[in-house]
């Protein structure tokens, strides 16, 4: 991973290789090895434990034995971004009617670069396996809030996603732009973007944005299990989700 230029200062130096370590620990978050973040940082294997070494003095990684984890600063520091905790403290209770409705799980996402970021979820016990986790990110072309945040997004955001390989999440993932622009037309007439198995095996997603002022500042969705691939219980919990999506859009504005 090149991120540092010959140019840079010490300083600039020190803090983008801390940047480049924590990032390696996207897109869940799981805990490395020192081996494991050296090999995804692509930096000598004595910088590396120099710059993870400090970061864990500060409190911004955390060890158990071998085992490195982001720290709980981190998590503190990121609930203080004030864009973040206004849309996550006006949407919860939206998502917790959400989902009382449906019973499935229930996301919060934004657009992040290319991808899909997730800013909150609400879990029931047995809720159905989704690769999502707050704070992880994932394609917005193989997400239902993706597709719902690119086909209320600027059209320039879709040449920038088609013009690159589509990142297929399972078999059934939309790899195709043809394909993926044709759907986003479908999305923008209902206003409803579905996954069916895109993400997940078993598992359908229905979603919605927010549009405020004719941005998509986030999308909801309701994922749940789907049997034999059958994605008629999406069509049932789709108006839920449109509607929710529509009130919170209300309510920011």
């Amino acid at each position: 991973m090149a991120v540092l230029t010959s140019g840079s200062s010490e300083v600039g130096n020190g803090l983008d290789r801390a940047v480049v370590v924590l990032r390696s620990f996207q897109p869940d978050g799981r805990p490395m090895r020192l081996t494991d973040i050296v090999r995804k940082v692509g930096l000598p294997k004595t910088t590396t434990h120099r710059v993870v070494t400090e970061l864990h003095r500060l409190g911004l990684l955390e060890r158990d034995g071998h085992l490195y984890v982001l720290g709980r600063q981190l998590f503190e520091l990121a609930e203080l971004v004030p864009e973040r905790r206004s849309l996550r403290e006006t949407a919860l209770p939206f998502m917790q009617d959400l989902f009382k409705a449906t019973r499935g799980t229930v996301h919060l996402a934004v657009i992040d670069g290319l991808d899909a970021l997730y800013i909150e979820r609400i879990r029931g016990h047995h809720g159905v396996p989704v690769p999502s986790s707050v704070g992880g990110r994932l394609p917005l072309s193989s997400t239902g809030v993706g597709k719902a945040l690119l086909a209320a997004a600027h059209p320039t955001l879709l040449v920038d996603v088609t013009s690159r390989p589509l990142r297929g999440l399972t078999s059934r993932s939309i790899v195709d732009p043809d394909v993926l622009i044709r759907e986003l037309q479908e999305v923008r007439a209902s206003g409803v973007g579905y996954d069916v198995e895109e993400a997940s095996p078993g598992v359908g997603c229905a979603a919605s944005p927010v549009v405020v002022r004719n941005q998509p500042v986030a999308a909801l969705s309701v994922s749940v299990r789907l049997q034999d691939g059958d994605a008629t219980v999406l069509r049932r919990i789709a108006p839920a989700v449109r509607i929710t999506a529509a009130a919170l859009a209300s309510r920011l504005s």
